[in-house]
């Protein structure tokens, strides 16, 4: 088992940046890939960014140029660097890891981007 936790949201200003973490309880090294979600106030859940195991990145197009995807060394931490950000970029943002067969999700963090 797995468990995800997510930190880092809050409010930033249009063109600001910010850092979010997803710390993992357990070692993550084997997952086959990680990224971050997102999901906004009557949208579905959409992809952000994704990490495979080899350390191939793929970005969503509206983010691409801007959000950037890593994981520390050892795996267990996940980030997204968020820059030049806009008020569509306003969502929670949600962590997952794909390891084993199973996909696992955190709890969630809330991003505001507003002046």
């Amino acid at each position: 088992q797995v468990q995800l936790a997510e930190s880092g949201g809050g409010l930033v200003q249009p063109g600001g940046s910010l850092r979010l973490s997803c710390a993992a309880s357990g070692s993550i090294f084997t997952a086959n890939s990680m990224g971050w979600s997102r999901q906004a106030p009557g949208k579905q859940r959409e992809l952000v960014a994704h990490l495979t195991r080899t350390g191939t990145k793929t970005y969503a197009d509206s983010v691409k140029g801007r959000f950037t995807i890593s994981r520390t060394i050892a795996n267990d931490t996940l980030f997204l660097q968020m820059t030049k950000t806009n008020p569509d970029d306003t969502a929670i943002y949600y962590c997952w890891v794909f390891m084993q067969g199973s996909n696992y999700w955190g709890q969630g963090t809330q991003v505001t981007v507003s002046s």
